[in-house]
């Protein structure tokens, strides 16, 4: 009999354990892509190690509908003639809850900063460190194409533990 109750008990420890793994492994991705245009920027003219700068962009959906604002502050930690690398944190405040996120990026622009024509096209990408209403306990990243100097795209992509 106690054979019977030991097995019985690792059995279905075993798969108790089993189950719980495959639950804890379980996640839902969601993305979605969201529309920025500058509307702030205290971006300096020629960058400068350890002199933050900051920028906030209005957000619209894919429709085309208001949604919030990216706002992003940068610390440049070197600065050369060919672009900075650049410690950032970024809040996307939505109007179902905010996403934070961070990074550190070679951002791929001149010392002197962003021409009004003609700039470069570049990508970063910042891991999510968290969020608050529908995004709570959110994971995942958020990648940022700069097509001009005024407009990105932000594709927002989640990994969401809280099913």
């Amino acid at each position: 009999m106690m054979r019977l109750t030991s097995a019985a008990t690792i059995t279905g420890g075993l798969a108790a354990g089993a189950a719980g793994t495959a639950h804890a492994t379980r996640r839902a991705d969601r993305q979605f892509t969201l529309h920025g245009r500058r509307t702030g920027a205290n971006i300096p003219d020629v960058l400068t190690v350890g002199l933050p700068y900051f920028v906030r962009y209005d957000l619209t959906d894919a429709d085309g509908r208001a949604v919030g604002t990216e706002n992003a502050h940068c610390m440049p930690v070197t600065v050369g003639p060919d672009g900075s690398f650049v410690m950032a944190t970024l809040v996307l405040a939505l109007t179902d809850g905010m996403i934070t996120a961070s990074t550190a990026f070679q951002r791929p622009l001149p010392a002197v900063t962003e021409l009004p024509l003609d700039s470069r096209r570049w990508t970063h990408e910042f891991a999510v460190t968290g969020g608050t209403g529908s995004y709570s306990g959110a994971e995942g990243s958020v990648t940022i194409e700069h097509l001009t100097r005024d407009e990105d795209t932000l594709t927002v992509t989640l990994t969401d533990g809280t099913e």
